[in-house]
This record gives structure tokens, C-alpha cells and sequence, in this order.
């Protein structure tokens, strides 16, 4: 398989549909390319936060695995993992932001999780910003995640169905513009990864996405 570009993640095809696997060296997660983000939004080195993220598809889902080693957990009291959890980005979290409107990039869906398998979706849309439309938007996403305390790590993973992100077929070559980060910390002492750079501590920088591509 050729390299893909740095602003390029590509994400594996899978024959059929799978559990939500939450170890990297599970066949399905085993052969899909491997993307490192260790920086902030700025583009400053965060290498004790460098979060490992993984892609498989099939015809009808977008799955994604996020390896997060941590320092200290932020985590939200009682966790409600049976409905959106809203202000996620409060605490620990790893995130998805993906669309498929080319002209419109303001339009886009974001995809949260925390280390509890708590998660919140989100249809954007910045102009003009229209929240309570957020707020009752759903995706259909299943999520999955652990802490291995022992190892200092979490895992989450993510399956989310295509109609939710596009209206239009999905096959190999098949390409998104999307961006990933990850929220570490307290927030008056918050730590930031972000796969694309934004140049900002707000991860709503629609210029700044790359591109997920469907591959096989």
C-alpha cells in the first residue's frame, strides 16, 4: 500500500460487519493503516499524549479505534451511557469531525467519545450556527471503550452509519474531509491533540480538515 499524505487518513475495507474490538492486534484492526497525532492545535510536539487511531469500512459503517495513552483522567461523574451526553468536550474525550459537503464546509457531523463509552453526536452546521439542531440530531453511533489503568492507556472505538455522514454511495475511493483530536485535563489545565493543526484552541476550524479515504 502506498504512503498516504500527511493531510490523508485512509481507512481499510472489511467484508462484512464486527463487533466493536477494542484490541489493536484483533484481526479486524490489525491490518488497517495506522495515523499517530502527536501534536496540538498549534503544531506543537505533545508526544506523551500521542493517540494511535485506526479505520475500517464496510458498505454500511465507519468504524474507528483510538488508542489514548493518558497522564491523569478527567472523567465525568455518574456516566449516562443509554442517551447523548451533552458538553462531552468537558471532559476526556477523543473526537471525529467528518463531512461530505464539498462546497458548504461549514456542514459537518462531529463524533465524541469518552474513556466511560459515553458519546455525544452532533450535526454542525456554522453559518449560522444552529444548536438546538445539534442537540436533537441522531446518528445511530455504538461505541465501546476501557481503561487499562494498569498500562495507563484507554481505548475507545466508535462504529457510525454512513447515512448519518453522507447521502451519496460509498465505495473505494470514496473521500471525506475530516479532523481528529483528543481532549486530556481539567479545563484550567486541558491538553489538546489534533491530527490537522487548526491554529486555535477550537477545534471548529472547517479550513484547517484533511481528508478520510475509503480504500481497500
Amino acid at each position: 500500500m502506498v504512503s498516504a499524505p500527511n493531510n490523508a487518513f485512509r481507512s481499510l475495507y472489511a467484508p462484512g460487519e464486527a463487533l466493536l474490538h477494542l484490541d489493536p492486534q484483533d484481526p479486524f484492526w490489525r491490518k488497517a493503516p495506522a495515523l499517530h497525532a502527536n501534536r496540538d492545535p498549534f503544531g506543537r510536539l505533545s508526544p506523551k499524549l500521542e493517540t494511535t487511531i485506526r479505520s475500517r469500512w464496510t458498505g454500511e459503517h465507519l468504524y474507528v479505534l483510538f488508542e489514548c495513552p493518558y497522564q491523569t483522567l478527567h472523567l465525568k461523574p455518574e456516566p449516562i451511557l443509554h442517551a447523548k451526553t451533552w458538553l462531552l468536550w468537558n471532559w476526556d474525550v477523543v473526537e471525529l469531525f467528518i463531512g461530505d459537503d464539498w462546497e458548504h464546509i461549514e456542514r459537518y457531523k462531529e463524533f465524541e467519545l469518552s474513556p466511560q463509552g459515553e458519546w455525544l453526536d452532533l450535526a454542525i452546521d456554522r453559518n449560522p450556527p444552529e444548536i438546538e439542531r445539534h442537540r436533537a440530531w441522531a446518528s445511530g453511533m455504538k461505541t465501546r471503550a476501557h481503561v487499562d489503568e494498569e498500562r495507563r492507556l484507554w481505548l475507545g472505538a466508535m462504529r457510525i452509519p454512513f447515512a448519518s455522514i453522507t447521502d451519496a454511495a460509498v465505495g473505494p475511493g470514496k473521500t471525506f474531509r475530516a479532523n481528529l483530536y483528543r481532549i486530556e485535563g481539567a479545563p484550567e489545565e486541558r491538553r489538546l491533540v489534533a491530527w490537522m493543526a487548526t491554529g486555535s484552541e477550537s477545534f471548529h476550524v472547517p479550513a484547517a480538515f484533511g481528508t478520510l479515504e475509503l480504500v481497500v
